[in-house]
């Protein structure tokens, strides 16, 4: 595992984080136009991963695929209050000598994208080409475009919108809910995250958002997988439960807790006047991409939002998967991404 030191990480809150560390993986030639890429809420700096092991973006990041790492180089950190391995509640307090664990500092995603550029600092990478990122990597795009508007050429945003919805927050409140009332939680001191059950009924609540109500009809149709005592265990129910078992068993609880409490507060209208003042201010050309059926980043709004930026490119991509067609499908969509980073047949749209 890569890591690199970062020194102090003063946040939005005025709070610091000593000796702070970001977790990466790094792709492509080093002399090669550099590519920023964001991860998802339990995503990791394993973007591309390894022909043993995909990262989660392999189908779209690699030699010979829509986002080249022969011609490009590829760097993913881990977002500070992470489990990756960047520092974060499992992280050893220096001043205590004990992990962190609920001590650790609330984060923001502006917090997120300073830790980045120090982290790109400490490597020696000034400019970069473009940050690429979706839903919680797309907040973060987003933001490197206002905080470090001279830093990139462009930005690619998958599945995100200027502001979280309140549709959103209200999910994310039913996951933290379900977290902070399991009695194995006990205030974020759990021997495992697997021993938190309240962890795998909050990835459940997530699952029904990501995916769109045709997928479930389509996949599941009504069938049974068994039935115990002449009760029926639906296929779908099997499915969210074994998605919520999976997540606990790789995924720190505390981390889930702020890292959905990051994604509430993302908003870039705050101290910008208004989501619609800070989306004038990007530099940069902004891509921005919607999927069909998403129900927590609505197409109309990412819509809205590319045609209020002054040089901005929307694209609805049709797919039963909502929020989750930004990590299937690459067929779909990749092309779209290369032939911008290609600067081939780019029709800008929105103000002149």
């Amino acid at each position: 595992m890569k890591k690199v030191e970062i020194g102090t990480l003063v946040l939005e809150s005025g709070k610091k984080i000593p000796h702070a560390e970001l977790a990466y993986e790094r792709r492509g030639p080093l002399d090669a136009p550099v590519l920023l890429i964001c991860h998802a809420l339990t995503g990791s700096q394993y973007a591309v991963g390894t022909d043993q092991e995909p990262g989660w973006w392999g189908g779209l990041i690699g030699r010979g695929r829509p986002v080249d790492t022969e011609k490009y180089q590829m760097i993913t950190f881990n977002v500070i209050g992470g489990c990756y391995g960047s520092t974060g509640p499992q992280s050893m307090n220096p001043e205590t000598s004990k992990p962190y664990r609920m001590d650790f500092p609330a984060i923001t995603i502006r917090d997120m994208v300073h830790a980045e550029r120090k982290a790109l600092d400490k490597l020696g990478i000034g400019k970069i080409k473009a940050v690429i990122g979706g839903s919680l990597g797309g907040m973060q795009a987003l933001e490197w475009g206002l905080l470090y508007p001279d830093d990139m050429e462009q930005i690619f945003v998958l599945a995100s919108t200027p502001y979280y919805s309140d549709y959103g927050i209200a999910f994310n409140e039913i996951g933290i809910a379900a977290i902070e009332n399991d009695p194995a939680w006990k205030n974020g001191h759990y021997r495992s995250s697997a021993e938190v059950k309240g962890l795998e009924i909050a990835r459940m609540a997530g699952m029904v958002t990501y995916r769109s109500a045709a997928l479930f009809k389509n996949r599941f149709g009504r069938a049974v997988k068994e039935t115990k005592n002449g009760v029926s265990v639906f296929e779908t129910a099997s499915y969210l439960r074994y998605q919520g078992k999976k997540l606990s068993a790789r995924f720190d609880a505390n981390s889930y807790l702020y890292l959905l409490r990051a994604m509430n507060t993302h908003d870039i209208g705050v101290g910008r006047g208004g989501w619609k003042k800070a989306a004038a201010r990007y530099k940069a050309e902004v891509f921005a991409y919607s999927f069909e059926h998403d129900l927590l980043f609505p197409p109309e709004e990412i819509e809205t939002f590319a045609r209020t930026v002054k040089h901005g490119e929307y694209f609805f991509i049709p797919t039963e998967y909502g929020h989750d067609g930004f990590l299937v499908e690459f067929e779909k969509w990749g092309h779209l991404i290369t032939r911008a980073l290609e600067k081939k047949d780019k029709i800008l749209v929105g103000r002149s």
